[in-house]
């Protein structure tokens, strides 16, 4: 059975993975939850046994578990996770707002100390499939741009998403702005970020950041007479938990990094 702490536990993911993980305890008897992280209601016990800490180092070092599943805040996560590699603990990273920077350093460090760690923008079977059409489709189209929706309880802008699915198309196609005229913005910002990864990619994003979504995104490809869009809307967050146990158990199992959902499917 999979000792799994939960670090954020009683933010909107973090409470989603709790469940998830008791209910497979319950139904299926491969996990257990043995910690739960957060700043808030210290002490209580939220969930039966499990009593919330707010020590992480703490709580890695009393509770022993195999893997923690982090979703905590954008400006915690790249130390948080140093933290689970160097005591050992194998880790699962939903948190976004990483720098491909501090991503090539964790992957470094991972090696260094033989631990897995599982870090994924997104956890949704449908997203990820709707990230490796837009790679697929980048052949053929010589301009696209991406729109991505969250709630306006999100902080990072663009989202890991987003960030991910350019990457993903700049391997394909190197500039995505072919035959566009030279822009001038008389509203600073109203084209989007331009994502523009080591001389690739020159691909627009635009964050709308609203009550009434949980997550969505649209990939809009242009050519001469048509137009192509791979969107993915997530309704709730039940729909990330499948993907969630599926990365608990892959690091569970393996002592390698791994940056994204699409390459254990």
């Amino acid at each position: 059975m999979i000792k799994v702490g939960v670090i954020g536990a009683l933010g909107k993911m973090g409470s989603e993975v709790v469940k998830a993980v008791i209910n497979n305890n319950e139904t299926k008897g491969e996990m257990i939850l043995v910690c739960a992280v957060d700043k808030f209601k210290t002490g209580e016990n939220v969930w039966g046994n499990v009593a919330i800490e707010s020590d992480i180092e703490k709580a890695l070092e009393v509770n022993k578990p195999d893997v923690v599943v982090d979703f905590t805040q954008p400006a915690l996560v790249f130390e948080n996770t140093k933290k689970y590699i160097n005591s050992k603990v194998k880790s699962v990273i939903g948190t976004t707002g990483l720098s491909a920077e501090q991503i090539k350093e964790l992957e470094k460090l991972s090696k260094e100390n033989n631990t897995g760690c599982f870090i994924a923008p997104n956890f949704t079977t449908g997203a990820v499939l709707m990230m490796m059409f837009s790679k697929m489709a980048s052949k053929y189209f010589d301009n696209a741009e991406i729109l991505e929706f969250h709630h306006n309880q999100k902080k990072d802008a663009p989202s890991g998403t987003a960030v991910k699915t350019a990457q993903m198309m700049a391997e394909i196609n190197p500039d995505f702005t072919k035959g566009n005229v030279p822009e001038t913005e008389l509203i600073q910002g109203s084209r989007g970020g331009n994502f523009n990864e080591n001389g690739k990619g020159n691909i627009r994003i635009h964050s709308i950041r609203m009550p009434g979504f949980v997550a969505s995104q649209e990939v809009i490809f242009g050519a001469p007479g048509q137009t192509l869009k791979i969107r993915h809307d997530s309704i709730n967050r039940e729909c990330y938990m499948g993907g969630v146990e599926l990365a608990i158990k892959h690091v569970f199992n393996n002592n390698e990094f791994i940056y994204g959902l699409e390459n254990i499917l």
